[in-house]
This record gives C-alpha cells, structure tokens and sequence, in this order.
C-alpha cells in the first residue's frame, strides 16, 4: 500500500514537471517534447510487448498514436509548411496505421521502425533549432530569503 501511494506522489511530481515544461517551452521545443513522448511510448509498448503485457502494450500504443495524430499532424501547418508539411503529413499518416497494424500483429518489428522514425525526425527538428529563442526572463535579483526583512512602517 505504501509503495502505491509513493509511486502516485511521483507521478504527480512528474506530471507538474511536464507541466511546467510546457508552459515555458517555446513552440520549437514542444515539437521536441511531443517527440520524445512518442518515442518513450514506444518504448514502452516494447517493454510491455516483452512481458506479455498486451492490455498496457495497446495503452501506449494507443498514447503514442495519440501524440502523432493530435500533437505531430495536427500542428502542420499546409499552407505555410508546403511540401514538406504535406510530406510530414503522409509520413505521420503511415506512422498510425503501422502502430495500429504492429498493436493487432504484437508485432515489435513495426514498433522499432516508428521508434526510429520518430527519433530520425526529432533529431532533424533539434537541427533547425532557432539560433536564440527568445525568452522573457524576470530580472535576477540576489535575495537571502532567511535574511530579515525591513519593516514597513509609516510614519504621520
């Protein structure tokens, strides 16, 4: 029981942590992020596919479709991206119907190339990375947060 517990506590820090991630990153590093989450997914699903896990092994297959269809294809823009959006498109398009094939085949073949699809891809965007992005940043100011603080008394 407290082992569950312990792990929820994790899973709930983790979850802020990505959280966080998304709120700051640039759109750039979003495509990044949404990557690495299809790529971690897959992995999973070859994990579970192991250990003959079937039902977790379509979890995050089905987690990993999701993150092509909703998060990879739906950003293309067609217009602006032209035919490398469109190419991108079709490409994504193929990525779904081999994870769909590969989850009813338990077929980890299919898995590993997506896996390595996506990653030859994320590594192509990390390429074109912009130079700076652009980041507001608060001014940095040196605060001892133990250090007493003034009073603020106004005097009449």
């Amino acid at each position: 029981m407290f082992g569950s517990s312990q792990a929820r506590g994790a899973n709930a820090y983790a979850k802020v942590g990505i959280e966080t991630g998304v709120i700051a990153a640039s759109p750039h590093k979003l495509i990044v992020m949404l990557f690495d989450g299809a790529i971690v997914s897959i992995s999973n699903a070859l994990q579970h596919l192991r250990n003959g896990e079937i039902a977790p092994k379509g979890q995050a297959i089905s987690k990993s479709i999701a993150i092509i269809e909703n998060g990879l294809r739906a950003s293309l823009d067609k217009k602006a991206g032209g035919e490398i959006a469109v190419s991108l498109d079709s490409l994504y398009e193929y990525m779904t119907a081999r994870l769909i094939q590969a989850n009813l085949e338990n077929n980890e073949t299919m898995l590993t190339e997506i896996q390595n699809l996506l990653r030859d891809l994320k590594t192509s965007w990390e390429a074109i990375a912009p130079t700076k992005e652009v980041v507001s940043e608060a001014p940095k100011v040196n605060i001892d947060p133990l250090a007493p603080r003034p009073a603020n008394f106004v005097e009449a």
